[in-house]
């Protein structure tokens, strides 16, 4: 239009008109905007990894400013995932300790669960050699079955010691006491009821008080979603600075569990997880953080963001690098967006000669590229 109407319209030369509109085409040209937002993404990324923080994508880098709340699973997540044999006890009279042990031992040493591999480590020097197990079989959430020598057996947590109607109130006042300490409890039961207490506790991990105090102060409300006790778990809880707690969750419930917060959230509850039983839930998640040091693979397949050396409070430097990337994001296209204006008015007025235009084409993408790679600098 510039270059065909400009003589007829404004009297210019043909030259005046041809060199005016390739001034103005020069300005157009959208290489700055394009380019903003991939610069700042990738560095973003990059910054992270350096940090020990694999995010599998620009967009997950973007939604993560946007998480109003956090779920968390205790073992592994806010617990060190390595748990020890603490205490046991032959809770039936008249039966052999060192043959209760073995039965235990050879369950748990089937078994791929922290705590059954604690109980099966624990035992070991007093169980020595190992029954044949057949028949195992795992239940999620539940524990563990087999058959040894003829003898049917579960090694189970109270959840499930309960639903089979094992529980007595001289039990439940024992497993109350190690409960109340934030321990796990499994128990050994046969078809006539229970054989054995085995009490397992894990450590609380050193980064996990902090890390709750570093999401609160960014906004964010942590919930705890785990398959254990209530008292075990609001034990854990209390300690780590954590107020929600949904206990005794099977891996579907923990996954109806996000789907409802979700829902109450505006979409925006992200998960941190490390096991099988967390996959799913971190697969709903708006963004899904999985250890990546202890976790399972099928958690870090399904999360979105792996932290590589399983410390929570990359959680908390993740939603804060994507803030920090979003208003660099926005710099650079307001930049962007901004000479191009400016230049474009001064050609308009007849004010911009070709190497205004092409500063702001080549240098305005430049200027992006310099200002988004600030993002690799970034400290948390």
């Amino acid at each position: 239009g510039v270059a065909l109407l400009g003589p007829w319209l404004a009297g210019w030369t043909w030259l005046e008109a041809v060199y005016k509109a390739l001034v103005i085409l020069v300005i157009a040209c959208p290489c700055a905007l394009v380019i903003s937002t991939p610069v700042t993404v990738v560095s973003g990324l990059a910054a992270a990894a350096r940090r020990g923080i694999l995010i599998k994508g620009g967009a997950y880098l973007e939604e993560a400013r946007k998480l109003t709340h956090i779920a968390l699973d205790k073992t592994g997540t806010l617990t060190e995932g390595k748990p020890r044999l603490v205490a046991y006890e032959i809770v039936r009279e008249g039966v052999d300790e060192r043959y209760v042990w073995q039965l235990a031992t050879g369950i748990a040493a089937r078994s791929d669960h922290p705590v059954s591999k604690a109980i099966a480590q624990g035992l070991a020097d007093m169980a020595g050699a190992q029954l044949e197990v057949s028949d195992f079989a795992v239940e999620a959430g539940r524990g563990a079955s087999g058959n040894i020598e003829g003898r049917a057996l579960i090694l189970g947590n109270h959840r499930w010691i309960h639903e089979r109607g094992y529980c007595s109130p001289e039990l439940e006042a024992r497993m109350a006491e190690h409960e109340r300490l934030g321990r796990s409890i499994s128990l050994l039961a046969d078809e006539q009821g229970v054989l054995a207490l085995l009490v397992v506790a894990d450590a609380i991990k050193p980064s996990s008080k902090q890390a709750m105090q570093e999401l609160q102060a960014l906004g964010l409300t942590p919930v705890m979603l785990t398959g254990d006790n209530p008292a075990s778990a609001q034990a854990i809880a209390q300690e780590v600075g954590i107020t929600e707690v949904r206990a005794e969750l099977l891996p579907q419930h923990k996954l109806e569990a996000m789907q409802a917060l979700n829902a109450q959230n505006n979409q925006a509850t992200g998960m941190v997880g490390d096991g099988i039983n967390d996959a799913p839930a971190l697969a709903v998640a708006r963004v899904g953080f999985a250890m990546g040091q202890g976790g399972t693979h099928i958690a870090t397949e399904a999360a979105d963001v792996v932290i590589m050396n399983d410390d929570l409070r990359r959680v908390a430097e993740t939603v804060r690098l994507s803030k920090h990337a979003h208003g660099v994001l926005w710099q650079n296209i307001t930049l962007a967006l901004g000479i191009k204006a400016a230049f474009l008015l001064l050609a308009m007025l007849g004010n911009a000669s070709m190497w205004m235009a092409v500063f702001a084409d080549v240098g305005a993408s430049l200027l992006v590229v310099f200002n988004g790679l600030r993002v690799l600098r970034w400290r948390g």
